[in-house]
């Protein structure tokens, strides 16, 4: 299978890599230090599943160069579908299917300006990684795992041979017949990000302290809230699942939102804290918790965008 990966960061240089392994033509688009690297010595992998190195590495920074393709995955930052959708169209056939796996909501909605939402198919991953170095992935905390869903919740032919294909690829994909749900309840978990960030602490202190696991479940909370205003089908029990799945993150571990806030880069804050406050704003629901992140992070964002 063609695939082109856009975005080579810890998501997109996981799960490509992965890919790229199994023997599957994969294109990645990188930039800077890291494309260099890339293209000079292959992409490196460091991972608690195994090292492995792909030598031979087909990369660029240019999309127009990818060629068209069967399967694109979107591993940009949330704030960068945007922009990167408008030139989709350049790599894509009538059978091409797009699947995003970006933090937050509203991905689907965004690629369906720029796209038919017919080649598109819900997705979200959920890993712990970073680029360590240029040309460097490394995973180091949670199952790598793509869950991907229909839009219409139809177990199609397509559906089935992409997941077969990543599951050959040593990664662990599940179909959903509700992606909407599913979404959300990386939401709610992700979230949780804001709170490292204005903290300045790891998952591991956050869960432990009584005061900031309050937040953490304030936020969560507020978050389930909002779903069922929206019309979101969840188990009653979500909150403590949510919960009880970040009690099991490495003590040290953090997110892409954090290191970004921490770093002085530009972050995903609209598209989790926030997106939870306009919509709180929009169904009449109180976010409290919430709002207090976004508005703590929102000075170093503004700050990380003017430069």
């Amino acid at each position: 299978m063609k695939v082109a990966i856009i975005g080579t960061g810890g998501v997109g240089g996981y799960f490509g890599g992965r890919l790229a392994q199994n023997g599957n033509e994969v294109t990645f688009l990188a930039r800077g230090e890291h494309l260099k690297a890339i293209q000079q010595k292959g992409l490196k992998v460091k991972s608690i599943l195994g090292d492995f190195h792909i030598k031979q590495v087909r990369a660029t920074d240019k999309i127009n160069e990818l060629g068209k393709v069967d399967l694109v995955i979107l591993g940009v930052k949330a704030w960068q579908v945007k922009e990167v959708a408008k030139d989709l169209k350049s790599i894509m056939s009538q059978k091409t299917v797009v699947i995003p796996l970006q933090n937050g909501i509203s991905a689907v909605e965004e690629i369906s300006k720029e796209i038919k939402p017919k080649n598109i198919i819900g997705g979200l991953c959920r890993i712990i990684s970073e680029i360590e170095s240029p040309g460097v992935i490394n995973h180091f905390g949670v199952e790598p795992t793509i869950v991907i869903g229909e839009l219409n919740g139809e177990s199609s032919n397509r559906i089935l041979k992409i997941n077969e294909i990543l599951n050959d690829s040593g990664i662990n994909s599940k179909i959903t017949e509700d992606i909407s749900a599913e979404l959300w309840k990386k939401f709610m978990g992700i979230c949780v990000s804001g709170l490292l960030a204005v903290t300045r602490s790891t998952y591991g202190v956050v869960r432990e302290l009584k005061e900031t696991r309050d937040l953490m479940k304030g936020v969560i909370s507020e978050i389930y809230t909002v779903s069922q205003k929206v019309g979101i089908n969840l188990e009653p029990n979500i909150i403590d699942k949510t919960i009880a799945s970040i009690d099991t993150y490495p003590y040290d571990s953090t997110s892409s939102l954090t290191r970004d806030v921490w770093e002085g880069r530009p972050s995903e804050i609209n598209y989790q804290n926030g997106s939870v406050v306009k919509l709180g704003k929009k169904y009449g629901v109180k976010t409290q918790v919430n709002e207090f992140i976004y508005n703590c992070i929102l000075p170093v964002e503004l700050k990380a965008r003017k430069k």
